[in-house]
């Protein structure tokens, strides 16, 4: 499990620790920086996935995501006893990005690449961000003693008892060490993270248009994992019933919409469809009558309830389109999964908020902006999870 998400120099996010539980919660009012800290996580993912560059490129550049205020914020500016203002800058421009787990924890640092030297041809490609360095460290908390892999920009080390095996002295500076070729034998801490950062599931967008694909029958095959835009619902929710937890999937149904029955038929040509049976009603609605917060509630269900449960879900703002009336219920579902994976949920809904909050093992955050800056209600020095960047020079 994460214990702590580490995030430096991104966005509104100068310096954010956040502590991590079963179940999280993220709250805050519009632009206290929950979708940076959500952006901040995915782009932690994409590590694994080979896509962190790409990522930072369709947000308009490494630059644009620094943080855009000074480099540090004095207990004057604070008070507001000196207006804020910038000064020359004393560090290397850094984004960072970390997480601490209970086995092993990871940090990357990436930053602009330098001016080509005297008499260098410049490359179309300056403005791409390079990895400066990236680190596997045991347990959840850095010390130099700990350190297992260490990649410093082309050369990737690994510790072999008292000393370093070099792995790869030719890395490329857009690649991350889980893009390289891994030796099971000789890294097995790079495997083993890049599989558990590729298992975390992100699901923030679900189409209930009148065109939307899970409205419409669809070829099934076994799904164990709902697509991140639900275009496979049927075929998902079919699956549960075979090899998942029907039990589980007819409480879901029947505490959102009681006297409801869900059921999934298979048409002569394989495809895949959805009938609510209603109480009341004299025949199931298909997928295409359902109203937008239904057919959104069957969405997370399909997803919450999946037979293959990631190290790590991510929600974010579930709520969208669903009555209050079916948030409880929501609720439900989302402690009910979190016994089975971490989830993390960012959310504007009172309501659903408060139903999460009551499970006991919930982590309730609040963020709110401090002179641009994000930062945890109430988080003073000595509340944040203890964390150490690796050598914040390279």
């Amino acid at each position: 499990m994460i214990r702590t998400l580490a995030i430096g120099n991104y966005r509104s996010l100068l310096d954010l620790k956040v502590p991590f539980g079963r179940l999280n919660v993220i709250t805050g009012e519009n632009a206290s920086g929950k979708s940076n800290l959500y952006k901040a996580l995915r782009l932690l993912s994409e590590t694994a996935q080979g896509g962190v560059i790409n990522s930072l490129a369709r947000e308009g550049g490494l630059e644009s995501t620094f943080w855009a205020g000074p480099e540090t914020i004095s207990r004057k500016m604070r008070d507001g006893s000196v207006p804020v203002q910038g000064g020359p800058k004393q560090k290397v421009t850094r984004l960072r990005l970390g997480f601490a787990g209970d086995d092993f924890s990871y940090s990357i640092s990436l930053g602009l690449p330098p001016p080509p030297g005297p008499g260098a041809e410049p490359s179309a490609f300056s403005l791409d961000p390079e990895i400066k360095r990236e680190c596997i460290w045991a347990g959840d908390y850095y010390r130099p003693a700990s350190l297992l892999i260490d990649r410093s920009g082309p050369v990737i080390k690994a510790r072999e008892g008292r000393s370093w095996d070099v792995i790869d002295q030719h890395a490329q500076s857009f690649e991350s060490i889980f893009s390289q070729p891994a030796d099971p034998e000789g890294a097995p801490e790079i495997v083993a993270l890049r599989e558990e950062i590729r298992g975390w599931r992100f699901y923030d967008h679900f189409r209930s248009d009148f065109e939307a694909p899970a409205r419409l029958p669809q070829l099934g095959t076994r799904t164990p994992v709902l697509h991140h835009d639900g275009r496979d619902l049927a075929a998902a929710l079919q699956t549960i019933i075979e090899i998942g937890d029907v039990d589980a999937l007819d409480a879901a149904i029947s505490d959102a919409f009681p006297g409801a029955v869900l059921s999934i038929t298979v048409q002569d040509d394989g495809r895949f469809a959805i009938n609510l049976h209603q109480e009341g009603l004299l025949r199931p609605l298909s997928g295409s009558e359902l109203s937008d917060g239904t057919l959104r509630y069957l969405l997370w269900v399909a997803a919450l309830l999946t037979p293959r449960p990631p190290p790590l879900m991510v929600l974010n703002e579930p709520e969208t389109s669903l009555h209050p009336d079916l948030l409880p219920a929501l609720a439900r579902l989302i402690i009910r999964a979190s016994q089975n994976t971490q989830v993390w949920v960012v959310s504007h809904a009172s309501r659903l908020i408060a139903s999460l909050e009551s499970d006991e093992n919930c982590t309730s955050l609040r963020l709110e902006k401090e002179l641009g800056q994000s930062c945890i209600v109430d988080q003073g020095l000595l509340d944040e999870p203890a964390w150490i960047w690796p050598d914040q020079s390279k």
